[in-house]
């Protein structure tokens, strides 16, 4: 599991990638910190859309950057969300951005850091938050 340190550290990169957040229909920001296995760090904000169909989460625009720049192996992602009050809940990650985590990550090594804007935060493996996902495995 990710230690204290380095999650702290995901927290405060997410917590500024939600500031670039561009989410003017649900005014919900998500910011998220990508780690991946020799330490680089990608970020990503949502970014919505009228049509909403074409919105991106913070988790997807992370790992997509990453994955664009050549990355393949991840070791975990903080996320950070909050309505426009600070309402201090805590945003996991959608179900589609669980899909695309278990086709880059092994799903009981991933850590995914799940944090409210106060800092406060809870560690789960993909593997807990998709049991029994559909992955590039069930392909071969």
């Amino acid at each position: 599991m990710v230690d204290r340190e380095t999650a702290v550290r995901l927290i405060g990169k997410a917590l500024e990638a939600r500031e670039r957040a561009y989410a003017p229909y649900s005014r919900f920001r998500v910011g998220a910190a990508l780690l991946t296995e020799d330490g680089k760090i990608y970020t990503g904000c949502n970014i919505e859309n009228a049509a909403y169909g074409p919105s991106n989460c913070a988790e997807r625009t992370a790992f997509f950057k990453a994955v664009s720049e050549g990355e393949r192996s991840f070791r975990a992602i903080a996320v950070a969300g909050a309505g426009e009050d600070g309402n201090g809940k805590f945003a996991a990650p959608c179900g589609i951005c669980r899909q695309v985590m278990a086709e880059f990550c092994r799903p009981e090594e991933f850590d995914v850091v799940i944090a409210n804007e106060a800092g406060e935060y809870y560690v789960r493996t993909l593997g807990e938050l998709l049991p029994e996902g559909f992955g590039p495995e069930n392909l071969k």
